[in-house]
């Protein structure tokens, strides 16, 4: 199972997670199975709407279940809204189960408003 992790301000565009999501394919394969976020994100209008696009599950991680996931980027923003150091980084290995392993780290779009990372399992 490849889970992409998604993280995004809330000014974040639709475009912004594309962009996040193309750069984090083009380092790794295209194949995905189901994007990621924070519980409360995955209720988020731009996130429902990359899922619609993409065909894919968009799925929601409890924040209890983030904070539990160290993460090899460190973001002290991130760390002290979401008790790890990259949301997209978290979310793609919860949602990825135990055996999963990071294939692409965190990559931040362009404009700075979304990051992406990719799990597999």
């Amino acid at each position: 199972m490849r889970t992409v992790g998604i993280g995004f301000r809330a000014a974040a565009e639709l475009s912004s997670l594309q962009d996040a999501l193309q750069k984090a394919l083009s380092l790794n394969g295209t194949k995905i199975d189901a994007i990621v976020t924070e519980s409360a994100k995955s209720r988020e209008k731009v996130f429902r709407e990359l899922a619609a696009v993409l065909q894919v599950p968009g799925l929601g991680i409890a924040p209890r279940d983030l904070e539990q996931m160290i993460t090899p980027t460190q973001s002290q923003r991130i760390q002290d809204r979401f008790g790890t150091g990259s949301l997209a980084e978290a979310a793609a290995l919860v949602a990825a189960g135990p055996t999963a392993r990071l294939v692409v780290e965190r990559v931040i779009s362009s404009d700075g408003m979304a990051t992406a990372a990719i799990a597999e399992s």
